[in-house]
């Protein structure tokens, strides 16, 4: 750090200090990424990270829930929620200094992206902000961020050992799979849901497709007055209540919230490799425009859902 000016080493200062402050836990990470996105609109995957980070939330108390306690074993769950806070953590670990560098940039009205380096950026997001900084193409930054916090967590979480081993073969991350319990869901305030659904989450690609897809129907036209209003409106507990509460029938599911139920988990980060020197970034990443196989509009399918999960937990209570 000795060729930096002592503006520049108090910036990283600040960055890494306010990245690990929120960088706690799933709570903290969503909220931060709103705030975000609050102060710098243009950065619209901010505020798809808050809402995604929101299903993060979700997906972990429902470990916890009257369902999963039922169906899944102690230590399965255990190893489901730290998948998901793994994942959340890294993303976050990568991603915020990259938002704040660029707050940092338009205060100054120069480019400090010279300084991703310092925090592990890959050198593809490092083109790709200051291609940005030039261009102002905001729909090549979106896609390009997906890219990279999908790549970030590829070889960590998906490819790790244990985490391979005990989590993505194991039968009921398969099962979920094949039932599309695993879903991005943006509520509203009135009491519908739309979103997709992750099939095949261990594949990089469908995960990039699947956000290039999220991000379509989060800046609907229609539909996005109705999803800022919701995280306007709802803090975020990890509850299946927070959207919940805004339907028109009760579904039979609880899910306890968040910070009621799990640790802090210190995480710590050794290693560092640069994925863009890795692995190939195909320019179908990129280029190819989002697809929509299914109907986004998931409100039915959500009640189905439910649904089928206390069958499932009837089920097996007979069996038992």
């Amino acid at each position: 750090m000795n060729h930096l000016t002592i503006h520049e080493q108090n910036i990283i200062s600040q960055i890494q200090m306010d990245t690990s402050e929120k960088n706690i836990d799933n709570i903290s990470r969503t909220d931060a990424y709103f705030s975000y996105f609050k102060k710098c609109p243009e950065i619209i995957w901010s505020f798809l990270a808050s809402m995604v980070s929101r299903n993060g939330g979700w997906n972990m108390c429902d470990l916890e829930g009257t369902a999963f306690r039922q169906l899944l074993a102690s230590e399965v769950r255990k190893q489901l929620f730290m998948t998901y806070e793994r994942a959340n953590w890294l993303i976050f670990h990568d991603a915020y200094p990259q938002l704040l560098l660029y707050q940092y940039s338009t205060k100054l009205n120069r480019p400090l992206f010279h300084l991703l380096s310092i925090f592990h950026v890959s050198k593809f997001m490092q083109k790709e902000w200051e291609h940005y900084w030039n261009s102002k193409d905001i729909g090549r930054l979106t896609t390009a961020l997906i890219i990279n916090e999908q790549n970030v967590i590829q070889t960590p979480v998906i490819e790790h050992p244990i985490y391979e081993r005990k989590v993505f073969h194991s039968f009921i991350f398969n099962f979920q799979d094949w039932l599309h319990f695993s879903c991005v869901l943006f509520p509203t305030c009135g009491g519908e849901v739309y979103g997709a659904s992750v099939y095949g989450f261990r594949s990089l690609s469908k995960r990039i497709r699947l956000g290039k897809r999220l991000v379509r129907i989060l800046f609907h036209p229609r539909l996005y007055p109705y999803f800022i209003e919701f995280a306007e409106k709802t803090p975020h507990t990890g509850s299946r209540f927070d959207y919940e509460q805004y339907f028109k029938a009760r579904t039979a599911g609880r899910t306890p919230m968040l910070r009621t139920v799990f640790p802090i988990v210190e995480h710590h980060q050794h290693e560092y490799e640069d994925w863009s020197e890795e692995r190939f970034v195909s320019p179908f990443w990129l280029h190819a425009p989002a697809r929509f196989p299914h109907p986004i509009h998931l409100t039915d399918w959500y009640y189905k859902k439910s649904n089928q999960l206390q069958l499932l937990v009837s089920l097996k209570r007979i069996l038992d």
